[in-house]
């Protein structure tokens, strides 16, 4: 099984982009889209449908911000939208698709860039969706969650550890629930295969900072650990190029 995840910074802009050209060169089972932007019925999905995929959607209330968008082959057994959350719901951050032996996350976490209440919203969803995820890991025992968390764990996974200590995404109290959540049966598959490899998933459009590779990595998968051992590869797709983010892709047995 591979899996995509993609923080798309708007679907309609990235199809623009070669989005679907660069995806019809690879043979994905899975495309996780954060950030979409948009309704389903915004978007045309003609040439998805042509690769064989179907999709399950969550948009956001607010037009053109946030949501998530889940492509899939393989007809899914159950797809829900939200985490039960209405604060969280309203801006799509979550998508839920169980499939036969596995259940699958796409999720699209807060950022705090913008100041003080978004940080507390941010740091509100970390502690709920923790909950709600633990709760869900006790009847879904191999579970993936894909998507863009908007926190660098480690000093690995950010160009400039030191001068970004005070920036949200890299903050202590959002590293410490990073750390919680991999202490909590969830194992980090990029980590789980290369635990000193530095590699970015995001990229500031100032400063020419993906073309110095000044990044975070930021996009993460996270396998219930009665799936670690089934990760056969992961890795960062730099030449798609659609998004400030490059998509994370993962080939696991499940």
């Amino acid at each position: 099984m591979k899996i995509l995840s993609y923080n798309v910074n708007g679907i309609r802009a990235a199809q623009k982009k070669g989005l679907v050209e660069w995806i019809s060169q690879h043979n994905f089972d899975v495309l996780c889209f954060q950030e979409v932007k948009a309704d389903i019925a915004q978007v045309d999905l003609t040439d998805f449908k042509a690769l064989g995929y179907q999709c399950g959607w969550h948009s956001a209330e607010k037009k053109g911000y946030s949501g998530v968008a889940t492509f899939f082959k393989e007809q899914p057994l159950f797809v829900n939208a939200g985490m039960n959350a209405a604060v969280y719901d309203k801006e799509g951050r979550v998508l839920r698709t169980d499939f036969k032996d596995w259940t699958l996350l796409n999720c699209y976490f807060p950022s705090g860039t913008t100041g003080d209440v978004r940080q507390a919203v941010k740091m509100a969803f970390l502690k709920d969706f923790y909950d709600w995820a633990m709760a869900l890991q006790k009847e879904c025992q191999h579970l993936v969650v894909v998507g863009d968390y908007n926190i660098a764990h480690t000093a690995l996974d950010i160009h400039d550890p030191k001068g970004n200590k005070n920036s949200s995404g890299f903050l202590p109290e959002e590293r410490a629930w990073m750390d919680k959540w991999f202490k909590s049966g969830f194992t980090d598959a990029f980590r789980k295969l290369y635990p000193e490899k530095v590699e970015y998933s995001w990229w500031s459009y100032r400063a020419n900072a993906r073309a110095n590779n000044k990044g975070w990595r930021i996009d993460y998968i996270s396998v219930t650990d009665a799936l670690a051992n089934n990760i056969v590869e992961i890795k960062h797709f730099y030449d798609a190029m659609q998004s400030d983010h490059c998509p994370v892709v993962m080939e696991i047995k499940v």
